[in-house]
């Protein structure tokens, strides 16, 4: 955290690895939509613990350089992730209430990283 440069590249590292931890989301609804133990199921299933294995890999390294209270702030970015998906995905409806609910995360983080400044 000591050159500006490095702290940019972790942010967007940290944000790479929520939009990456939101996809476990998707893979978990796939595999609940396969037969119990089936090949499809299984695949779907290692999917998801694939994806929190490496998660919480780049969490912890993520944690190295910026604080947690600043990193856990922007974990609210990943429930934005999951509407855009339900929808590209399971053409789920994205509604004004949604839009609104994503705004007031989104100014929260704002609040929690700019109050250290």
């Amino acid at each position: 955290m000591k050159r500006p440069a490095v702290k940019g590249k972790v942010f967007l590292a940290l944000q790479l690895s929520l939009l990456f931890s939101s996809l476990s989301g998707v893979a978990s609804k796939m595999a609940a939509k396969q037969p119990f133990l089936s090949l499809p199921f299984c695949f779907y299933y290692g999917l998801v613990l694939l994806i929190m294995v490496g998660y919480a890999f780049v969490w912890q390294q993520i944690l190295h350089y910026l604080p947690l209270t600043f990193a856990y702030a922007n974990k609210g970015v990943s429930l934005v992730w999951g509407m855009i998906w339900g929808a590209l995905f399971f053409q789920e409806k994205i509604t004004w209430n949604m839009i609104l609910g994503a705004v007031v995360i989104f100014f929260g983080i704002y609040l929690v990283v700019t109050s250290d400044e």
